[in-house]
C-alpha cells in the first residue's frame, strides 16, 4: 500500500475542458479518536489532559499547539501560542482537538461519535457540549453549532448563516514561515468538548471520535460564483 503527500487542491473527472467539463473537487478528511484511559502523549488514541488538547496531525495522537488567530495580518515573528484551555475544575472538564487545514477550505461536515460516555472517579458525564471555533472556545464558535450530547451515538453539526459563510472559505489564522520561502497560511479549527457532571473532577475513561470533512478550494483560479476553469489543473 502506497501513500502520496503533496500540496494543492485535488480535482478529478473525465473531461478537463469544454462545455461538458465534469471535473470536481475531492473531499478530504481528518479525524482524532480520543480514549480518555490513554494518558501518555504521543500514544495511539491519547485523549488529552487538563489544559491540553490533541492534534489530528500526529499519528499517534500528540498534544496540540493552539495558536492565537492572526486575522490575516503577517508577523515577521510568525504565529504566537494561545493561552492553554481552561484546566479541569469540579463539574466541568475541557478536552478537544485542533485541526489545521488549508486556508480558504470549505468545511461541509463535522461529526462527533461517542462510543462510551466520559467517566472519572465513579462519576459519569451527563452532557458533552461541543464548540467549533478557530481557537479554544466556551461559547458558540465561528464554524459550526452542536447541541448538547447526552448519549452514545453520532451527532452532526449545523450551521448558522454566519458560520456557513466562514465554513465556505475558512479563515486565515496561522502563518507558516519556512526559511527562504514565502509565508503561507493555515486555518485552525478547534473543537472544544465541554464535559459536565456534578462532582466530576477529571476523566479517566470514555471514547470520543471527532471527524472533520472539508474541501481544499483552488485559491488561484475562479471565485465563489465562477467554477475554476483553465489550463491550471
Amino acid at each position: 500500500m502506497g501513500r502520496s503527500t503533496f500540496e494543492g487542491p485535488v480535482l478529478s473527472g473525465d473531461n478537463r475542458f469544454g462545455p461538458q467539463r465534469d471535473v470536481g473537487y475531492m473531499a478530504l478528511f481528518q479525524q482524532a479518536f480520543l480514549d480518555f484511559a490513554v494518558t501518555q502523549p504521543n500514544t495511539a488514541n491519547y485523549g488529552g489532559a487538563s489544559g491540553t488538547f490533541v492534534t489530528s496531525e500526529n499519528i499517534p495522537n500528540g498534544p496540540a499547539t493552539i495558536w492565537t488567530p492572526q486575522s490575516g495580518s503577517y508577523s515577521t515573528n510568525g504565529p504566537t501560542v494561545a493561552t492553554a484551555p481552561t484546566a479541569d475544575t469540579s463539574g466541568t472538564i475541557y478536552r478537544g482537538v485542533s485541526f489545521l487545514i488549508p486556508q480558504g477550505s470549505n468545511i461541509y461536515s463535522l461529526d462527533i461519535d461517542v462510543g462510551t460516555l466520559p467517566t472519572g472517579g465513579g462519576v459519569t458525564a451527563t452532557a458533552i457540549q461541543p464548540y467549533v471555533s478557530n481557537q479554544f472556545a466556551t461559547t458558540a464558535g465561528v464554524y459550526a453549532t452542536f447541541g448538547s450530547i447526552t448519549a452514545v451515538g453520532r451527532t452532526a453539526c449545523t450551521f448558522t448563516g454566519t458560520q456557513l459563510d466562514n465554513s465556505y472559505g475558512t479563515l486565515q489564522d496561522v502563518q507558516n514561515i519556512q526559511p527562504g520561502q514565502q509565508p503561507t497560511w493555515f486555518s485552525q479549527v478547534v473543537v472544544t468538548l465541554k464535559i459536565t457532571a456534578s462532582s466530576l473532577t477529571t476523566v479517566s475513561a470514555g471514547q470520543i471520535a471527532v471527524s472533520l470533512r472539508y474541501i481544499q478550494q483552488d485559491m488561484n483560479i475562479g471565485n465563489a460564483t465562477t467554477y475554476p476553469y483553465g489550463n491550471f489543473d
